[in-house]
This record gives C-alpha cells, sequence and structure tokens, in this order.
C-alpha cells in the first residue's frame, strides 16, 4: 500500500511559482510511474505532468513552464510550477501507477493524494 501527501499549494499572482510536493509512504517510487493532475468544478481531471524510468512528460497546457522531478532517497515527487495563469487555478492531486499504460490517462493510477488547491489571481 502507497500513501501519497502533497503539499505547497497556495495563492500566487499571475506570472509567479509555486513548488509542489508529494511525498510517498508504505513503498518506494523508483518503480512507479508519477504523475500530476489537476481537477476544477465541472471539468474532467486533467493530465499535467507525469515521470517514469523513460522520461517527463507534460500536457501541452504547461509545457515549457512545468517541471517535473523525482527525488529518489526522500521517495518524493516535485512540480515546479513557473510563470503561473489563472487558468492553472485547479486541485492538484499527484498519484502513482504501478503497472504500464498511457500515463494521460487517470484510470492508470493505483494511488492517489488528497490534493492541494492552487490558486492564480490575475
Amino acid at each position: 500500500q502507497v500513501q501519497l501527501v502533497e503539499s505547497g499549494g497556495g495563492l500566487v499572482q499571475a506570472g509567479g511559482s509555486l513548488r509542489l510536493s508529494c511525498a510517498a509512504s508504505g513503498r518506494t517510487l523508483t518503480s512507479y510511474a508519477m504523475a500530476w493532475f489537476r481537477h476544477t468544478p465541472g471539468k474532467e481531471r486533467e493530465f499535467v505532468a507525469a515521470i517514469r524510468w523513460s522520461g517527463a512528460y507534460y500536457a501541452d497546457s504547461v509545457k515549457g513552464r512545468f517541471t517535473i522531478s523525482r527525488e529518489i532517497p526522500k521517495n518524493t515527487v516535485s512540480l515546479q510550477m513557473d510563470n503561473l495563469k489563472p487558468e492553472d487555478t485547479a486541485v492538484y492531486y499527484c498519484a502513482a501507477a504501478v503497472g504500464a499504460g498511457t500515463l494521460r490517462d487517470p484510470l492508470l493510477y493505483d494511488y492517489w493524494g488528497q490534493g492541494t488547491q492552487v490558486t492564480v489571481s490575475s
């Protein structure tokens, strides 16, 4: 069993930065695909970024602004978010997948955190 806990959300002005962290307990994350998704009311959960042995992958809407990274000794995954826009406002979720599959598909993921709110003001 894996437990994921996100932190680092908050309120920031447009153009600012935030760094989200996802701390895992229960197992080491090395062999898992890890991802960040986001959700706003009235919309489906949206893929943001993922990382696995083959590299890092991003949604077109965040490419060049967000960076996902894995800190193996700390068993954490982070999402550095720069040049934030009001449309980035959402609850951000960390997720972990045991098996292989389409990283953008939330159904791939076995474990989810509780989410952290990110609000970007204009």
